[in-house]
């Protein structure tokens, strides 16, 4: 990236609109019955249709439309129920048709926002400006034949939605976030699994600077294709450098499409920037306008699942920090878990300090996810109970209770505790017996204690918790010992 001056870059603001591609997770393509599954066979999905063969007529996938509008009431848009299809002309190999089927004038989703919190702890509602359904393109292969490009048509017509944002962003930060939180809606809706990297999920970034306190848009340029929020990010940083460079040495910005080379962190000319009239965009004289009514809108909203932002606020009011209900809300399907472990259990932070320390532990050691955890919600509040109940202290809970459930998951917590005789001892002539065991070892240390070196108790402490195995209660254990401290 280009380095400038601090004292020239904070001349400049930094303004980023974003385009993201969701694929959606439908069994049948937009406008015909192909299959839309990823990673079959180049050409195996597709119909004279998916060729674009004339004569050939499109039919509206009416699950497209039932995810739309998910994206659209979890994004707190307006849903249009007036909508209707475009066509949108321009040639690559990769689109048989000649054209796509879009939507332009009329678009399913209408404005709406994402909050997103940042890392100075402040939140902003980023804007969306619409969503809307369109087809996809296929795919352009380079890389498998040594003179030749190959196409392949699976992907055609596979249905998409295009989150269009405001120019809202004034930072690459406030863009990954945006991403983030657009990536955890489609997951919690179940309409997308946002893999970036597969192309499910893919994003245009449109970047533009100018001078502080200047309310007019500078010319933009669009980053195509970035298939990570990170690459986004680098992109969105090395533009505001390049572009601030170009205007600072008296030169302007040209309105075109450019490519980033991840190796590099750099961007290059794809193409001058198209316009809306480039593609000459006419309504879809195959399909008749689509239209909706308030009641089917109302019932797709009665099936949404409790989202992110929604869950991170019904956390934070049961008392956990904002970094617990991050992690937890983070992963949709962490997040199901934490809401099953809840219902059995009212000690919300242990629960969250339990999944934070030997279950993401566990999960990170091992690179399984949540959901190959076998350990029910249930099991697992049991072993929360028993450190409620003092029947087990913490360190006995999560180094040997919990890896002895992960091995027999079908056992209850305190079954295993009694097996493996964890359970906290409540028998006082063995806790004396740990104690005097303990001043004998060093007898020292005890004189040292009398005359004010209090810090010793760390050390009687510890032999005390070896010798018992940790099955006594440190705190009633503690003052047990000061008691027979003083009384020497």
């Amino acid at each position: 990236m280009t380095l400038l001056p601090v004292e020239i870059t904070e001349k400049y603001e930094l303004v980023v609109g974003l385009e993201v591609h969701a694929q959606l997770s439908t069994l049948s393509k937009s406008f015909s019955s192909d299959s839309a599954a990823f990673g079959a066979e180049p050409n195996h999905h597709i119909s004279a249709i998916s060729l674009g063969h004339p004569g050939t007529l499109p039919r509206i996938n009416k699950r497209m439309v039932e995810y739309a509008v998910k994206m659209g009431l979890a994004c707190n848009c307006t849903i249009n129920l007036k909508n209707s299809f475009a066509r949108k002309n321009y040639f690559y190999a990769d689109l048989p048709k000649g054209y796509q089927i879009t939507q332009d004038q009329a678009a399913i989703c209408l404005g709406g926002s994402v909050l997103v919190r940042l890392a100075n702890g402040t939140t902003k509602d980023l804007a969306i400006h619409h969503i809307h359904m369109e087809e996809d393109a296929g795919k352009s292969m380079h890389d498998n034949h040594h003179e030749d490009s190959l196409i392949d048509l699976n992907r055609a017509g596979v249905p998409l939605i295009e989150i269009v944002s405001q120019p809202d962003m004034r930072s690459a930060e406030e863009a990954g976030q945006f991403l983030t939180e657009i990536r955890k809606l489609l997951r919690y809706l179940d309409i997308c699994d946002g893999n970036m990297e597969e192309g499910s999920m893919r994003c245009d970034a449109n970047i533009s600077v100018r001078l502080k306190g200047v309310t007019e848009y500078g010319n933009r340029c669009e980053v195509k294709n970035l298939n990570s929020i990170r690459n986004v990010q680098r992109a969105i940083e090395h533009e505001f450098a390049r572009q601030i460079k170009v205007i600072e040495a008296g030169g302007r910005i040209d309105q075109n499409t450019l490519n980033f080379n991840a190796d590099t962190g750099e961007t290059s000319v794809l193409r001058s920037k198209e316009m809306a009239n480039d593609y000459r965009y006419f309504p879809e004289p195959d399909l008749m306008p689509l239209v909706l009514d308030s009641a089917y809108v109302e019932n797709i909203r009665k099936t949404l699942p409790a989202l992110p932002n929604q869950l991170y606020n019904k956390y934070i009011d049961l008392g956990l920090s904002d970094y617990d209900a991050s992690v937890i809300t983070a992963d949709k399907e962490v997040a199901l878990y934490f809401e099953e472990l809840i219902k059995h259990t009212a000690n919300y932070k242990a629960a969250a300090h339990l999944m934070m320390g030997a279950v993401k532990s566990h999960l990170n050691e091992t690179g399984l996810h949540i959901t190959d955890l076998h350990i029910e919600p249930a099991t697992l509040a049991g072993l929360i109970k028993l450190v409620d109940a003092g029947a087990i202290n913490n360190t006995n809970a999560s180094h040997k209770l919990f890896p002895a459930l992960l091995k027999s998951p079908g056992k209850t917590a305190e079954a295993l505790a009694t097996e493996l005789n964890l359970l906290i001892t409540t028998d006082g002539d063995d806790v004396s017996k740990y104690i005097q065991d303990a001043l004998a070892k060093y007898p020292d240390k005890v004189v040292e204690y009398q005359r004010g070196k209090k810090g010793v108790l760390g050390l009687f402490m510890g032999e005390i918790m070896k010798s018992s195995k940790g099955k006594i209660d440190p705190q009633a254990t503690n003052q047990l010992l000061i008691k027979e401290l003083e009384s020497k």
